[in-house]
């Protein structure tokens, strides 16, 4: 089998959406698509050397919960737990503050390199889809860590999709974690297949790189977790001259 267990995925709604029937529970998972590309949520990630940086994308509103044993962003506050962990921004007017408020365009922040191996910095990242929310990335030390990040696929706090993985995060650099709608290339037509939402997935990006793939699994066997699954390169397409080099080569 190319499929092995990593990440356990979790589904966490209120009360009310679980009254809802599953042609409704779609919508969320359709927003996916009709809401901004990821890109343009993103703001700028700071590199600093000898540094790895955790990053989230895809949803309305995605937060890093806890980097190892170390919570980081409150899943009821929706903000860093610990103060400390902010990097400082500078404002305009040249006051500095720690950043814990929606930040939109700092002019400048503190981007000193981490004091040791188990520290954990977070940096203001941009607005989030979700009025009032900041997205936040983490900078650590290269290192095996287990990460557990929260994806809002609907504007609706209320429901949440708990996503968790670990990952040899050996190399310096940036990684992102993009969540997305798979797309089915054929259903049989059924009332079953066309009620339920299609699975979402997560891509783990090294850079610019698909390093690692989970989607969600509805079966009877993983019942809603999250199953990696093996990342297909597609090979460049050869240019038509590059083609027909290759066959008078092999004439030749």
């Amino acid at each position: 089998m190319n499929k092995t267990r990593f990440a356990v995925w979790t589904g966490t709604a209120l009360a009310a959406s679980l009254l809802l029937s599953g042609c409704q529970l779609l919508t969320g998972y359709q927003q996916i698509d009709s809401a901004e590309n990821a890109k343009a949520w993103t703001g700028k990630i700071k590199p600093v050397a000898g540094e790895v940086n955790i990053a989230c994308v895809g949803t309305y509103h995605c937060e890093i919960a806890r980097i190892d044993q170390t919570r980081i962003i409150s899943s009821e506050t929706h903000e860093p737990i610990n103060p400390t962990m902010l990097v400082k921004t500078q404002e305009a007017n040249g006051k500095s503050r720690a950043g814990n408020k929606q930040v939109s365009a700092p002019i400048a922040m503190d981007m000193t390199p981490l004091s040791h191996k188990n520290a954990i910095k977070i940096v203001p990242l941009s607005a989030s889809a979700m009025p009032g929310l900041t997205n936040y990335y983490a900078r650590v030390t290269p290192a095996k860590r287990e990460v557990q990040i929260n994806f809002y696929p609907e504007n609706n706090l209320g429901y949440v999709e708990r996503f968790a993985m670990i990952h040899d995060f050996m190399e310096e650099g940036t990684y992102q974690l993009r969540a997305y709608q798979k797309k089915s290339g054929a259903n049989s037509g059924s009332l079953l297949e066309t009620a339920s939402p299609e699975p979402l997935c997560v891509d783990l990006y090294q850079g610019n790189s698909v390093k690692r793939r989970f989607c969600k699994e509805m079966g009877a066997e993983h019942q809603g977790e999250f199953v990696e699954t093996r990342v297909v390169k597609v090979a460049p397409a050869q240019t038509p001259s590059a083609a027909k080099n290759k066959v008078k080569t092999k004439a030749g």
